[in-house]
């Protein structure tokens, strides 16, 4: 095993510690005029659902995803990083 840390692990324990404060997952936005006709653009969530004021629905897309996307990323980088670590 090399001495180089191929990863900041305290900056993805961090990253890690977010996710799991945030509200349970999956999230998905609820885009109005694409998902439905009439209210606003939201964010669903296990528990419910939250109105971001201002966001635009890139915004919404983008912060709903995350929830999922940022643990895969996670337990990605922390994959890749053992591989080059054990070489």
């Amino acid at each position: 095993m090399s001495n180089q840390s191929w990863l900041d692990e305290r900056r993805v324990d961090l990253i890690a510690m977010r996710v799991e404060a945030t509200s349970r997952g999956p999230w998905a936005a609820s885009i109005e005029g694409e998902d439905h006709t009439s209210g606003s653009s939201c964010i669903i969530t296990a528990d419910g659902s939250m109105d971001l004021s201002g966001a635009s629905d890139h915004d919404i897309a983008f912060i709903a995803n995350a929830r999922q996307d940022v643990p895969y990323l996670v337990a990605e980088l922390r994959r890749l990083a053992a591989i080059l670590e054990s070489r």
